[in-house]
């Protein structure tokens, strides 16, 4: 999750006794740090990273390809990469919660105290994407259920799908893949027209 100033929230979590880090990453400019899963609902891994703004990257949550620490240090070889993907976005995610539990409301409401996302519902709101929970089940995992894509472009649309059904992983309109099921969403698909 990007965050503006991961350290400070870092220093929130820490004081409340809200989780535990497990593990830091920082190079001055930009600074990763993840908790630890017990006791965060939704079984995963949380981690908040965030970059200083400075003359090459003066805006860097805004920014649709900005420099990444985790990424590496050969910016340019990177940002080739996403830029060649530029047609994807990260759309939103879903995590299950543990079995017996039904508080889907309730986990978002302690995602958004624990680390200061905006939180609608069951839904938060995160810089470019949503991540909303389902209620456990029995027999089934805490964890990430599913993952939904933006594609911008008919074409680049249908021929993932067709990739998808070539490689047997297309189920119902879906992709089922390392135990997720992906979502694609078209998006930029037509042009925008104002009802006045």
């Amino acid at each position: 999750m990007q965050t503006e100033d991961a350290k400070k929230r870092r220093e929130h979590i820490e004081a409340k006794g809200l989780s535990r880090v497990i593990f830091e990453h920082d190079l001055g400019d930009s600074v990763c740090i993840q908790y630890h899963p017990r006791g965060i609902k939704g079984g995963i891994m949380p981690e908040l990273d965030s970059h200083v703004p400075g003359p090459k990257n003066p805006t860097p949550i805004q920014s649709r390809f900005s420099p990444w620490h985790a990424c590496g240090s050969d910016i340019e070889r990177y940002m080739t990469s996403m830029k060649r993907t530029q047609h994807l976005t990260l759309e939103g995610c879903v995590l299950r919660l543990q079995p017996g539990d039904l508080g889907h409301e309730a986990a978002a409401r302690e995602w958004e105290g624990i680390f200061g996302v905006a939180r609608s519902r069951d839904l938060l709101a995160f810089t470019n994407a949503r991540l909303g929970f389902i209620p456990g089940r029995k027999g089934q995992p805490e964890g990430l259920v599913s993952i939904t894509i933006g594609v911008k472009g008919k074409s680049e649309y249908d021929a993932i799908l067709k990739r998808a059904r070539d490689a047997g992983l297309s189920n119902g309109g879906g992709i089922d893949m390392c135990g997720v099921r992906w979502h694609l969403a078209l998006t930029g698909h037509g042009a925008s027209q104002g009802k006045l």
